[in-house]
């Protein structure tokens, strides 16, 4: 049986989307919510004036928002069938003012050159979906997702003999 040899091994940049979308720090959440609707993506990526990226904010986060506060202490929501009248709520107009940057979280990244397998294991030690990719200076340079990643793995298995 034959298998690929390490020079033949991709990269994360082998198979990340390089069209990303991201959003600046000074923007609000309600601006970042507009673009997750707009693009419906589940990763926005926040950077500084340069394009280095500072952190990232996910669609759970700005979706914890809306949640009311007993679901995060209730281990089991099958007794609940539906949230009654805090299904029509939404943030106040102040919540959404804020600047994004309040509810950014650091990123797990990976640069360019990373391996796939690696970046894979990453994402599931950190429970991700989506991994920002940098340049070797900080720059955002794309978006590699599980599925992106597990289906270049795979693909490569077509060619072991």
């Amino acid at each position: 049986m034959k298998t690929k040899n390490r020079n033949d091994s991709m990269s994360i940049a082998d198979c990340m989307k390089r069209s990303v979308i991201s959003i600046p720090e000074t923007s609000s959440i309600r601006e970042a919510a507009s673009i997750f609707v707009k693009k419906h993506i589940g990763l926005l990526p926040i950077v500084d004036r340069n394009h280095k990226l500072i952190g990232v904010v996910g669609l759970r986060d700005l979706l914890n928002l809306e949640l009311p506060d007993f679901v995060r202490f209730i281990e089991d929501l099958d007794f609940v069938h539906d949230f009654g009248a805090v299904e029509t709520t939404r943030p106040p107009s102040r919540t959404l003012e804020k600047p994004i940057k309040s509810l950014m979280k650091d990123a797990i990244t990976v640069q360019e050159d990373c391996g796939l397998l690696r970046a894979y294991a990453l994402m599931l030690q950190h429970n991700l979906h989506d991994m920002p990719v940098i340049s070797k200076n900080g720059e955002l340079s794309g978006i590699a997702s599980r599925v992106d990643i597990g289906t270049s793995i795979l693909s490569t298995w077509s060619k072991v003999e």
